[in-house]
C-alpha cells in the first residue's frame, strides 16, 4: 500500500461535503465504507445505513457547511483528516447554526475503493 496524495484527500474531502449538502445519497454510498464506524456528537455509533436514511428521510438539510482549520495525515495505506466545520441546518424542524470538529479516516476500504472508514464529530464550545 501507499500513501494517498494531499490533493486526492483534499478532493475526496470536497466531495462528501457537496453530498451532504445535496443530500446526494448516492454519491455519499460511493464515499463511505460499508463497514463505517462513526461516533456523533451524542457519543452514538452510527452505522453507513443509518447516515444514508437520514440524508433519505430529508430529516436534516444542510443549508451550509463552511469548512476550515483542515489538517490532513498522510500515512502509510491511510489518511487522517480533522476539520472544522461550521454547520448551518435544519435537523427536524430544528435550525441549527453550530461549530463542530470532524475527524475521518480515508482508506481502501472492502469495496476497494478510497472511502470514508471511521469517523467522529464533536461539537465546539461557543
Amino acid at each position: 500500500m501507499s500513501k494517498h496524495s494531499k490533493l486526492q484527500i483534499i478532493t475526496m474531502e470536497e466531495r462528501l461535503r457537496q453530498a451532504m449538502l445535496k443530500s446526494d445519497v448516492a454519491e455519499l454510498d460511493a464515499l463511505i465504507a460499508p463497514d463505517l464506524i462513526f461516533t456523533n456528537h451524542f457519543g452514538q455509533l452510527v452505522t453507513k445505513e443509518q447516515d444514508l436514511a437520514i440524508h433519505r428521510s430529508k430529516i436534516l438539510n444542510f443549508r451550509e457547511l463552511t469548512p476550515s482549520e483542515q489538517h490532513i495525515q498522510l500515512n502509510e495505506g491511510f489518511s487522517v483528516v480533522s476539520v472544522k466545520m461550521h454547520i448551518l441546518s435544519d435537523y427536524a424542524g430544528t435550525a441549527i447554526d453550530q461549530q463542530y470538529r470532524f475527524t475521518r479516516v480515508w482508506a481502501t476500504s472492502i469495496t476497494g475503493n478510497l472511502q470514508v472508514v471511521a469517523g467522529h464529530v464533536g461539537a465546539m464550545a461557543a
